[in-house]
């Protein structure tokens, strides 16, 4: 393929749903209406198409040479646009960069959208904001896009930020509704404290590198870091608490289980292939950065860990079916960024330790993709009713979303075979190769058995989920009326094609090794010559995944009394996890209610002090003219009386000078 086509290609991926959100926004509310769907699902295709040609265009080339990066592990393709920021030495412009993640993500993010939205336009059919949904929808992808294509840290924040901001406008969708409001805020401002993290390293990285361009940078490192390694770790950290926001890492996950409020396809949106992603990629495309930085690399691991075990626990006891999905996102994030991390225990461990990630990151798509999409469709026939208490075996009258659903759920378990055991194996896996490293070694053995522990959660909470949706006795909450349906064509097309996906991508991927031999050839990653199936973790995972399985069969199907009893044995730690260990009360007595005293106290200020010194200035004239006032009160006679009095004056005054 010539250059030029790989740069047209390369435009057209964003361009479509950028122009996708414009002619939806402005032709939506009165030409296009209860069809405003079209030009999302077009434009969303014709991204997906785009991201495959050049997925295939740059597998052939990646690694060598022959790009137009020039240097292996570089760019494959890049398309120079135009220059957007000039001010003094700092040179930022609009070009777009390409290597095989970056492929691999656009496919994932745009073929996980085009699904995401044809489902979206059967769940949203009667809402009056239709339009300025798939509006939204398109300028979130289009975002997205321009996130992974970005070639400089600039463009990077600047759609780090859009994509904020998409979030904030569809999380809000329904801003009629107080919760989904409070919501959406909720994730703004969040974030906003990963973001400064973001920016503070970029500004460190300018002082230190003189450039904000990743090929630049990137090939730049080592020298830095053998002169100021305190200085690449401290932009290390930085980067990384940019990745807490978006990805939703402890302490700063509060805002993702609100996003819930969302419709349902924006929840797939959000958890699956666009925002919470993105952090996770940061951290892979600034991998030349991290690995001089191992200190932080062990931050990366610890809060990985943490972040799993804390939103695991939190999970069992959630009765709300599109929360414990969401628990279940931030545990999965915090598997991704253990491997992330574990690059600190050798280099040899860098390159497996990052396509562990992105591997799990790319599987997790499409089946979380799916269990959003399927919980949907149960939300849809139970008259929007989510609460699992109030609804129960769903499965016959619901075999469609009951099929995906147990598809979904049992490759995010882990069940062998399914896309979520090849990639929690290669995480489980490159966990025990860091434990056998002589300097942290004990460090990394911790947080093997947090996986291992949390991996047992996941199978045990997700068919928890299932087991109380879709067994047990028939019954429907009376909003679902006396005969619920089932998915319409619309929504059991995705619903179908994300369950294939879900049982075998990893098939496809995994034991070929095919995912890692492709992202390995990128700019900071030592490609590994020796691929092998790891067949004593791969053992112990099956076991695990059956094990969680087994156990919530026996807790919510032969015994469902035990969950109960055992709730009110153990009150405490049932409160511990229902309230997600008070995390939203810490925060509001550590953070929000010191904040909300302390914009009292400026209220206060401002009205009575502030305020009293500027109306003491403007009441200094109003006293002034009191007197002049009185003469210009609008009475003849009193006009009359002060000119007779203005002539006594002057004759009287005239005198006294003739006189003297």
């Amino acid at each position: 393929m010539s250059e030029a086509t790989k740069q047209l290609i390369l435009w057209l991926i964003p361009a479509a749903p950028l122009a996708s959100a414009i002619v939806t926004a402005l032709l939506g509310p009165k030409l296009l209406r209860y069809k405003s769907h079209l030009p999302c699902w077009t434009a969303m295709a014709v991204s997906f198409v785009c991201s495959l040609t050049l997925l295939f265009s740059i597998l052939p080339s990646a690694g060598t040479a022959e790009g137009s990066g020039g240097a292996a592990g570089g760019p494959q393709a890049v398309a120079v646009g135009y220059e957007w920021l000039k001010v003094g030495t700092i040179a930022v412009n609009i070009d777009l960069r390409a290597d095989s993640m970056t492929a691999i993500m656009l496919c994932m993010v745009t073929g996980v959208s085009l699904l995401v939205a044809m489902f979206g336009s059967g769940y949203m059919h009667h809402d009056p904001g239709y339009p300025r949904f798939f509006a939204a929808v398109s300028l979130f992808v289009f975002s997205m896009t321009m996130l992974v294509l970005a070639g400089s840290f600039p463009l990077l924040f600047v759609f780090w930020e859009a994509v904020g901001l998409c979030s904030y406008l569809l999380i809000g969708f329904w801003f009629h509704k107080p919760a989904a409001a409070a919501a959406a805020k909720k994730a703004f401002v969040v974030n906003r404290i990963g973001d400064f993290g973001l920016i503070m390293g970029i500004f460190l990285i300018w002082q230190t590198f003189h450039t904000l361009n990743f090929t630049e940078i990137f090939g730049n490192t080592q020298a830095l870091a053998d002169a100021d390694p305190a200085r690449i770790k401290l932009i290390c950290f930085c980067l990384f608490l940019g990745a807490m926001g978006k990805s939703a890492q402890f302490p700063l996950q509060v805002w993702l289980p609100d996003a819930m409020e969302g419709p349902t396809p924006v929840s797939a949106l959000i958890h699956a292939a666009t925002m919470v992603t993105a952090g996770v990629y940061l951290v892979a495309r600034c991998t030349p950065l991290f690995v001089l930085a191992p200190d932080v690399q062990l931050v990366i691991s610890g809060i990985g860990a943490a972040t799993a075990a804390i939103a695991g626990i939190t999970a069992v006891t959630q009765t709300d079916l599109k929360r414990v999905l969401a628990y279940s996102t931030v545990s999965q994030l915090g598997f991704m960024f253990m491997a992330m991390g574990c690059g600190a225990a050798g280099a040899e461990l860098v390159t497996p330790a990052v396509t562990a990630g992105m591997f799990h990151l790319f599987t997790h798509a499409f089946f979380k993709a799916l269990l959003f999409l399927a919980a949907g469709s149960v939300m849809h026939a139970m008259g929007d009713v989510i609460d699992m208490r109030r609804f129960s075996g769903l499965r016959h009258a619901l075999p469609i979303t009951h099929w995906t659903f147990l598809v979904g759920a049992a490759a995010l378990a882990g069940v062998p075979l399914l896309a979520g055991f090849w990639s929690k194996d290669d995480i489980l896996a490159v966990l025990g190769e860091a434990s056998r490293s002589e300097a942290h070694g004990t460090y990394f053995r911790i947080i093997q058995l947090i996986a291992t522990g949390t991996a047992l959660l996941t199978a045990f909470y997700t068919f928890r989920a299932y087991f109380m949706t879709f067994w047990g006795p028939e019954k429907f909450p009376e909003e679902a009326g006396h005969h619920p349906h089932d998915a319409s064509t619309v929504m059991a097309i995705p619903l179908g094609i994300l369950a294939v996906c879900a049982a075998l991508i990893g098939l496809i991927v995994g034991p070929t090794h095919l995912f890692a031999g492709t992202l390995q050839k990128i700019q900071g990653l030592t490609p590994v010559e020796n691929h092998h199936l790891h067949w004593g973790v791969m053992a112990v995972s099956s076991v695990i995944a059956i094990s969680g399985i087994a156990g919530a069969w026996f807790f919510y199907i032969a015994s469902p009394g035990i969950p109960v009893a055992l709730a009110k044995a153990l009150q405490p730690l049932y409160q511990l996890s229902s309230r997600a260990f008070f995390l939203d009360e810490i925060f509001c007595v550590l953070i929000v209610a010191p904040l909300t005293g302390l914009a009292s106290l400026c209220v206060v200020f401002d009205r009575f002090v502030i305020d009293g010194i500027v109306d003491g200035v403007g009441a200094i004239p109003k006293l002034i003219s009191a007197a002049p006032r009185q003469l210009h009160n609008g009475v003849t006679s009193s006009y009359a009386g002060v000119m007779w009095l203005g002539v006594v004056v002057a004759v009287v005054t005239v005198l006294s000078f003739f006189q003297s």
